[in-house]
């Protein structure tokens, strides 16, 4: 008999001796015939497509379990680079929070199944419910599937669904609405569900087929134009706890230098005067374009940081400095900043492995690891999203 102690990063129980047990939690006993007994941390998943859906790892877990693989992912990561920080108390998203989410769609046996893959496969679960997506998001998946019935699907697409300040904003790639009778279905579809926004990308970038009024989100108070299919934090309640701790790392300094900025989710909730960074163009249209309606004293740049980071003469004007790379990491950039004088950094990451490489490069440069804030706005799954304060101890 041996007892399951935690959970791993890929979602298996870990049990005394080392052995790994898929759908296991924290508590339950596994047998010497490798049978897994029930312990005080197992709950009965609400979702009838569990463990099948790929949307879900860990639906078996209850609250206490799964927030302490949320801080286990992140601790585990630190230790792999011999570091060690506080870690607070995680900020879990509640159930049916999710605002964007990429569904798959295919047509089989004269009807279009669409939901997320299922498990380790590219099988498309066949959505008939979810307890993470908005409830307005899973409205629409039975509509979309009699749209893509209508528009013929031939071969797999993608459906990005996000929730905007005026509704859903809907981009499906892999179809190309042709005729009459597919730009009225495309219609009759938009107007009936309230859809902010609906676009097509066959290949050659989002064709918007339905926008009744420009489509904004609001960061920081600020509407921002969305471009089709545009990046926005899974829940509302995440992107206010990263924002939070942004906010409290940095203070109120002068300037700020907002790194791989997206759309301004923190550009925009910042003091004093910032310069943005991003990489993509349409985000650096929308930042610059909601800039300037708020009168808002911002410099962006479309500027890639993978191939030019900012070098350290250009940190050391800055105040603070955020960086909020994607799952990659930011190890050039990061080996920039462990030069620099900047007094702080606030670091956002969606990957505690890059995360923590990349604090290890800090840590040699001189930085110190104040805290780390874990955020699960994936709930029940094994992605892990953080913020972290930097300082320099002879600051």
């Amino acid at each position: 008999m041996s007892r399951i102690v935690r959970v791993a990063a890929r979602g298996e129980g870990v049990s005394q001796d080392g052995r790994h047990v898929a759908f296991a939690a924290p508590g339950d006993t596994l047998t010497d015939a490798g049978e897994v007994v029930p312990g005080p941390h197992r709950r009965v998943p609400p979702c009838r497509h569990f463990p099948t859906c790929g949307g879900c790892q860990l639906q078996h877990l209850d609250d206490d379990a799964y927030r302490a693989f949320v801080t286990d992912r992140i601790t585990s990561a630190l230790a792999a680079q011999n570091l060690s920080a506080p870690v607070r108390e995680v900020a879990l998203s509640p159930e049916r929070t999710r605002r964007r989410a990429t569904l798959h769609a295919e047509a089989k046996g004269g009807r279009v199944l669409l939901g997320f893959a299922a498990q380790k496969s590219h099988a498309i679960v066949d959505m008939a419910e979810c307890h993470v997506l908005l409830p307005d998001i899973f409205a629409l998946v039975a509509p979309l599937r009699g749209l893509l019935q209508r528009l013929g699907l031939k071969r797999r697409a993608d459906v990005q669904v996000t929730m905007t300040d005026r509704g859903a904003d809907v981009l499906i790639a892999g179809v190309a609405p042709e005729g009459l009778a597919a730009a009225e279905a495309v219609t009759a579809f938009a107007e009936r569900h309230g859809v902010a926004r609906l676009s097509f990308d066959d290949g050659f970038g989002p064709e918007t087929r339905w926008e009744p009024q420009p489509v904004t989100i609001t960061l920081g108070g600020t509407p921002v134009p969305f471009p089709p299919g545009g990046f926005l934090q899974a829940t509302a309640e995440g992107e206010g706890a990263l924002v939070a701790a942004v906010r409290e790392a940095v203070g109120t300094p002068a300037t700020t230098a907002d790194l791989f900025a997206g759309l301004g989710t923190f550009t925009l909730a910042l003091p004093g005067k910032v310069y943005a960074a991003e990489g993509a163009r349409d985000a650096v249209i929308s930042l610059k374009a909601a800039a300037n309606t708020g009168q808002r004293p911002i410099f962006t740049e479309h500027r890639d940081l993978y191939r030019r980071p900012l070098t350290v003469t250009e940190l050391d004007r800055f105040g603070a400095i955020v960086l909020d790379p994607p799952r990659a990491g930011a190890r050039d950039q990061a080996e920039a900043l462990a030069n620099s004088r900047a007094p702080v950094i606030a670091y956002v990451s969606c990957n505690p492995s890059s995360f923590a490489r990349d604090a290890a490069l800090l840590v040699a440069g001189g930085w110190s690891l104040d805290w780390v804030r874990p955020v699960g706005q994936f709930r029940w799954s094994t992605h892990v999203e953080l913020a972290a304060r930097f300082t320099r101890p002879d600051q």
